[in-house]
């Protein structure tokens, strides 16, 4: 990888939906050369996929929490499942945005967005803690988002 690839990771970053020909006039470099370096970003597993930007507000999805999990392993080791497992069936959830190991106090952190307060007071206290293997939670609202 090098400073043009780079630049145009910068750029697909920015916006995915970019042409070839968008990018090579952006950066002044040929529409080939463009698309050959995608394609071998692409093929070396450095571009994995391409997504896009939702305006949740405008779905009516306005508020947004982060949640860290903390793990009972006793209970996980029990009903033969890890924490990985128990992670990823957590991510299945539509509400559930993004998921990962942490490490410190908690075991888990999850990013979810919802329509309300309702809406996120009945996926921590009715549905999250209620998946064996977790122990407690803590919610932290998001205020702003940039």
């Amino acid at each position: 990888m090098d400073e043009k690839d780079e630049k145009i990771l910068n750029l697909l970053r920015e916006n995915s939906k970019l042409t070839t020909h968008q990018i090579s006039k952006k950066l002044l470099v040929p529409i080939t050369t463009i698309h050959n370096r995608i394609k071998k970003l692409e093929n070396e597993g450095i571009i994995k996929r391409y997504t896009l930007e939702i305006d949740n507000k405008k779905l009516g999805k306005t508020i947004a929490a982060y949640i860290n999990i903390a793990v009972d392993y006793k209970l996980l080791k029990q009903i033969n499942m890890s924490q990985h497992e128990l992670m990823k069936k957590i991510k299945k959830d539509e509400a559930v945005e993004e998921a990962a190991m942490v490490t410190g106090g908690t075991d888990i952190l999850i990013k979810i967005r919802v329509k309300s307060m309702d809406d996120l007071d009945k996926f921590v206290t009715r549905h999250l803690r209620n998946f064996d293997g977790i122990e407690k939670t803590q919610t932290m609202i998001i205020l702003n988002e940039l």
